[in-house]
């Protein structure tokens, strides 16, 4: 730490509120915890719980860092006590548990990956949030199959796109919800089976058309409430409903709860943050053996809409709560 600038460029988001509250900000570098690098970082990616957290609904938990980014990119300039495998100049990326909005981040060593042969910082950033995520997810608590047919709503978010690239690449059939024509060929071209307008069609009877009435056998949900009835409905015998976020709602008002019975389903979810870095450990080695080959292969790889400065992560976050991206949004910090 000694050769190490003392302060940093962070984004402070104040005591919460709108994008505008994001400015940058003065702050002393964090030091590495036994178990944590501490990454001077090139790229930070932008991410739903950042923006839950900017305005409010998405504290931290205890021990994390306040400053808001879940994921980077970058160099290795000190380690802990307890850092085994990582040294000073290494390139990684991490899922970090906050702090990526910055010039300096501190992440456990369990949670950090090397970048995958022939990435760059901007597509190395781009990969632990939904990467963690979806393969916790869809390939955990959802317990996907080759052959089976998973359902994935948000086809063109940053989880959405990879989603339908791991569900596709590990053989599954694929359908995927958006709002537009243009985001319905987005989910195409990200490698899905169908696209569904859940704008101008009903997800519920377009899947009992595209399986003749049998459902599917895993859906992936952020929408939560406005989707629960249609959900149930749409999941195939011994079908599995994971809810990772709540964009529609997190209360359901008179839900025939039949189907799950009938039909022997399950309804589970999850979140990321709150998990112990020996589990998000445990994710991380799952995705280095069975991931990051294919992504060094070029059988697939994340989907970058655009990047802004990190000065300019208020209008980041304007473009994350439009929607109006396909894929991720990431924030450049050093070169």
């Amino acid at each position: 730490m000694t050769n190490l600038p003392q302060e940093m460029t962070f984004i402070d988001h104040g005591a919460g509120g709108g994008p505008e509250v994001l400015v940058p900000a003065r702050a002393p570098v964090p030091a590495p915890r036994p178990d944590e690098v501490l990454i001077r970082v090139m790229v930070a990616g932008v991410n739903r719980p950042d923006v839950q957290q900017r305005s409010g609904s998405y504290p931290p938990p205890p021990g994390a860092s306040p400053i808001l980014g879940l994921e980077c990119a970058g160099e290795v300039v000190a380690t802990g006590s307890a850092v085994t495998r990582y040294k000073v100049g290494d390139k990684v990326c991490a899922l970090t548990n906050g702090g990526a909005y910055a010039e300096y981040c501190a992440a456990p060593e369990a949670q950090t990956l090397p970048w995958p042969a022939g990435y760059d910082a901007l597509r190395a950033a781009a990969l632990p949030e939904t990467f963690f995520t979806v393969w916790a997810n869809l390939f955990g608590h959802g317990q996907m199959q080759q052959g089976e047919t998973v359902l994935v709503h948000g086809g063109t978010s940053g989880i959405g796109v990879t989603a339908i690239q791991l569900a596709k690449t590990f053989g599954g059939r694929v359908f995927a919800t958006a709002g537009s024509d243009d985001k319905c060929a987005a989910c195409l071209r990200f490698g899905a089976d169908a696209a569904i307008n859940y704008r101008t069609q009903d997800f519920a009877e377009e899947v009992r058309r595209l399986t003749d009435k049998k459902g599917v056998d895993v859906i992936l949900d952020m929408v939560g409430g406005a989707y629960f009835q249609r959900n149930l409905r749409s999941l195939a015998w011994d079908g599995r409903l994971v809810l990772i976020a709540f964009l529609g709602g997190f209360e359901v008002e008179k839900a025939d709860l039949r189907p799950i019975m009938l039909k022997r389903l399950t309804v589970t979810g999850s979140t990321m943050r709150p998990r112990t870095t020996a589990q998000k450990g445990e994710l991380a080695r799952g995705l280095e053996a069975k991931v990051w080959p294919k992504l060094a292969a070029g059988q697939f790889g994340p989907e970058i809409y655009r990047s802004f400065p990190l000065a300019e992560a208020a209008e980041a976050h304007r473009l994350m709560e439009s929607s109006a991206h396909i894929g991720k949004i990431m924030l450049t910090v050093a070169p």
